[in-house]
């Protein structure tokens, strides 16, 4: 690892590493976005805080040298709400995956989205649980096999941009470890937004999802999201080339009054009564 690239200063390398995570799987590449977004808005490292749960993702926190939290299942958004309302001037990025936010986090993941504190929420989404055993998640496409769903998997997913979006975010993309320039920007929009923002990260986990479903190698897999997604400008232009494909970029940035600010003010209006 060459200590003159920049995000260098971001990563614990001399303690934590090599990393636990398998060949080829695209959490790294996740990572290495997030750390370049915060190098590109020159943040204040000790001024900076990622906050994950438990899964494949929640490493992540353990590797990057801010102030970091290691959290419980499902309640890495918990957590980072009450990180946010003692510490309003830290930058909070939650970072978690497809089950951890929206399967036994899917109730702090809408109230989070709804109350719109001003954190950033990278979703990690490889479409299984990686980590304990490759059972479906609530992102597992219909008719995919895992190993709780050996025939197919007969729910349907959710598709998480129009649940942040009608939960209430403010800015809400989609990206890919494919297109890794592109994330990278996608990751610094919505730190920089004012207010909840979600980012679906669609990434390859070639051990467990990739092997389950005979998808090939983690290149394979990096072929096929080139092959099956879209820009969102692209689909306006052509409905043909956007048929089957995952559309990806921006979906939604809008303003809506954010939290502690809201907070802020109503404390305001109860002291001037007094």
């Amino acid at each position: 690892m060459s200590h003159n690239k920049p995000i260098y200063q971001f990563l614990r390398a001399e303690k934590k590493f090599p990393l636990i995570w398998c060949a080829g799987c695209g959490n790294g590449i996740i990572m290495g976005a997030m750390l370049r977004a915060v190098y590109n808005l020159k943040l204040d490292k000790d001024k900076v805080s990622v906050v994950s749960g438990i899964g494949c993702s929640g490493r992540v926190s353990t590797y990057i040298d801010f102030n970091t939290l290691h959290t419980t299942h499902g309640r890495a958004l918990a957590f980072a709400t009450g990180l946010k309302f003692a510490k309003p001037e830290l930058t909070v990025i939650v970072a978690m995956g497809d089950g951890d936010a929206l399967a036994i986090g899917g109730n702090h993941f809408i109230h989070a989205a709804r109350r719109n504190m001003d954190l950033t929420a990278v979703i990690f989404n490889n479409m299984i649980y990686g980590m304990t055993g490759g059972q479906i998640s609530p992102t597992t496409p219909f008719g995919m096999t895992a190993s709780t769903a050996p025939e197919g998997n007969i729910e349907q997913p959710f598709d998480i941009p129009k649940l942040a979006e009608a939960a209430g975010a403010t800015f809400v993309a989609r990206g890919t470890t494919y297109n890794a320039e592109q994330l990278e920007e996608l990751i610094e929009q919505a730190i920089r937004k004012r207010g909840f923002s979600v980012v679906e990260v669609i990434t390859q986990c070639p051990t467990i999802y990739g092997r389950y479903n005979r998808l090939g190698t983690a290149v394979d897999m990096l072929r096929w999201q080139e092959e099956h997604t879209i820009s969102i400008e692209e689909a306006r232009d052509s409905e043909e080339k956007a048929k089957g494909k995952i559309l990806t970029g921006v979906f939604l940035d809008i303003e809506r009054p954010e939290y502690i600010e809201q907070y802020e003010k109503l404390v305001e209006r109860v002291q001037s009564k007094k």
